[in-house]
């Protein structure tokens, strides 16, 4: 498989985290790291670890489709992606990423699912500004994520600055619970055993879209 532009997913995320220094105060940086500080070293949204059972689940796509893990798996090999929500730039790009390796990943028998809190609708609009051609679902009120034990509660402290950036999680996830899954990455095998899995705190940096990839092939 030749190198291609899906391989450099953190160069992108980094290009994006300059920006960020460059448009952002001081002050509110060292808050969202102080956040990512945070929760890494607390005993919430560690994930799950390869080799367990995937937890199954049922959401609702963008089009309002039921869409069943166990059912989906029977198909092939699932990269199962958490993410955040579409007012965040980190993970568009790497919902982009995927896309642009979804052909691959479909050519060899396995598909693409993304996750997120976000009500239907917002779901729809990442999925049309990203020109996803994969699954895009719904998790309401994280329950999902909670069996991934990737839910974790944004502490009050940054409330004040998402909302002065017009990040309103009361809208995008239609609740009040400023609830989130850490961004996450796993590979499910046929049998829906995780095989690789990949959960960071930092959601400035993800999995390497050419490394899940990789990993597909070699399920093979």
């Amino acid at each position: 498989m030749k190198n291609t532009p899906f391989q450099k997913l953190q160069n992108e995320l980094d290009i994006a985290a300059t920006h960020m220094e460059k448009v952002l105060p001081k002050e509110v940086l060292d808050i969202f790291e102080k956040s990512i500080h945070d929760l890494r070293t607390s005993d919430s949204g560690r994930g799950l670890i390869a080799g367990v059972k995937a937890p199954d689940f049922t959401l609702v796509n963008s089009t309002g489709q039921k869409i069943t893990l166990s059912e989906e798996i029977l198909k092939g090999p699932v990269v199962l992606i958490f993410y955040r929500g579409t007012w965040c730039p980190f993970c568009n790009l790497e919902l982009k990423a995927y896309q642009r390796m979804n052909d691959d990943i479909n050519a060899i028998g396995g598909q693409l699912i993304a996750v997120s809190p976000q009500t239907p609708n917002y779901s729809a609009s990442v999925q049309d500004k990203n020109e996803l051609k994969f699954h895009v679902l719904s998790d309401l009120q994280n329950k999902t994520a909670e069996k991934y034990n990737l839910k974790f509660k944004l502490p009050e402290y940054v409330y004040p600055i998402y909302r002065s950036l017009d990040i309103s999680l009361e809208t995008f996830n239609g609740d009040h619970s400023w609830e989130l899954p850490v961004p996450a990455t796993y590979v499910i095998d046929k049998a829906g055993i995780i095989r690789l899995a990949s959960v960071e705190a930092d959601y400035k940096k993800r999995m390497e879209p050419s490394k899940v990839m990789h990993f597909l092939q070699s399920l093979y």
